[in-house]
């Protein structure tokens, strides 16, 4: 009896065995796919990218596509609530001359709150998408690959959105400044486009420093964005 079960056990263990190594094999060319993708797609390539692979691409990634759907996720939340919108905040808080900047407070007001409102919203965006990647269990040849790829395309870019906001703030709280100031001496101040004009001369230094604040935190705000473009094309 012993005899004839013996075949069947070698059998069946051979069987269970090939399954194993078939598991196996599959788990190692879902990863080399995973990790070629984000070598050559992410890693390699200068300035940010964010490449949505194709369905095929998506299941030859096996389990790790929800890897790398933590950089998706983050990047088409930013996309939804924060890039979209922060072209609409600018418009709303642009303006062109110190006459427009008296009768625009209102429109500089929203626009501060619509940049706080979205500073909260990188930083929901952020916190989500790093709370995931702590969890993830990743084999030591992916690790280091995945992690490049996640800062390039998650860390890197809301820690230079994040350094925009302070800049603009800066920008929108000194334009509130200077209309405090015009407001309180509208007696001695005459305004023309960017002419301004004041009949007390005691007026004239305090002017120069609000205009100076002005135009410093106008700058800040431009390489704010310079920088943000340089990491966006990479340069």
């Amino acid at each position: 009896m012993l005899s004839t079960l013996m075949p069947r056990f070698l059998i069946v263990g051979l069987l269970a065995a090939f399954g194993l190594a078939a598991c196996g094999d599959s788990e190692a060319t879902q990863r080399k796919a995973f990790i070629e993708f984000l070598q050559t797609r992410i890693v390699d390539k200068p300035g940010l990218h964010v490449p949505k692979p194709s369905d095929e691409q998506m299941k030859a990634f096996g389990a790790y596509a929800k890897d790398y759907g933590i950089i998706l996720s983050f990047n088409d939340g930013m996309d939804k609530n924060v890039t979209s919108q922060m072209e609409q905040v600018f418009k709303k808080g642009m303006v062109r001359s110190v006459a427009e900047l008296t009768t625009r407070r209102a429109d500089i007001t929203t626009a501060m709150e619509g940049m706080r409102a979205l500073h909260a919203a990188i930083d929901a965006e952020l916190a989500k998408a790093d709370a995931a990647h702590a969890t993830l269990k990743q084999p030591d040849d992916l690790k280091p690959v995945y992690d490049k790829a996640y800062e390039r395309t998650v860390s890197a870019p809301a820690a230079t959105f994040k350094e925009v906001f302070p800049a603009v703030d800066g920008a929108f709280q000194a334009a509130q400044n200077f209309v405090s100031f015009l407001d309180q001496h509208h007696d001695g101040i005459k305004i023309d486009g960017n002419s301004i004009r004041t009949s007390d001369p005691k007026l004239n230094g305090e002017i120069d420093r609000l205009i100076n604040a002005l135009n410093q935190n106008s700058q800040a705000v431009l390489e704010a964005q310079r920088k943000l473009q340089a990491t966006i094309r990479g340069s």
